[in-house]
């Protein structure tokens, strides 16, 4: 006699091919649907972040100079670096805001990314960020809405549905 599963069944891998089978195009996630993600990944590592900092005793959101911490914003950064580079290098090839909004990080062939691709995106952010933000406005003008990190890294966001 078997026993039946009594847990809900693991969602199928995704398929790492970009190019949807028949004619039809593929979506491209715009400047919007992706800012949203990020503020749901933003809030996310927040609360992580400050539940870390409650633990450990350090304010990671300190905005007095007195007070500042090198020591805790590099804490920060490598957490949201391994945040990031973990996620979109995974199985599912996402953020948990991108997740939510249907996204996922590809290569410009439509491939899964390694974990230092996933990583250079990450740190491509920060010329993106500091021109201005000019390099994540691009996302809403060229033609498969890809930011200037994107292009450095030579990866796509899709929409997955």
């Amino acid at each position: 006699m078997s026993v039946p599963n009594s847990g809900p069944a693991a969602p199928p891998p995704p398929v790492w091919d970009a190019r949807p089978a028949g004619g039809s195009q593929v979506a491209y996630g715009g400047f919007w649907i992706r800012f949203v993600a990020y503020i749901i990944d933003a809030i996310l590592l927040s609360l992580a972040m400050g539940a870390v900092g409650a633990v450990a005793g350090v304010n990671f959101f300190n905005p007095d100079i007195e007070n500042y911490s090198a020591s805790a914003n590099i804490v920060y950064v490598v957490v949201a670096w391994l945040y990031f580079a973990l996620l979109e290098s995974s199985e599912r090839g996402a953020t948990v805001g991108k997740m939510a909004m249907g996204l996922r990080v590809v290569s410009d062939q439509g491939q899964r990314l390694s974990f230092l691709n996933a990583t250079g995106r990450y740190f491509a952010k920060i010329i993106s960020a500091i021109i201005l933000c000019i390099g994540f406005i691009m996302i809403a003008f060229t033609d498969r809405k890809r930011g200037l990190h994107d292009m450095i890294a030579g990866t796509l966001v899709i929409k997955t549905r």
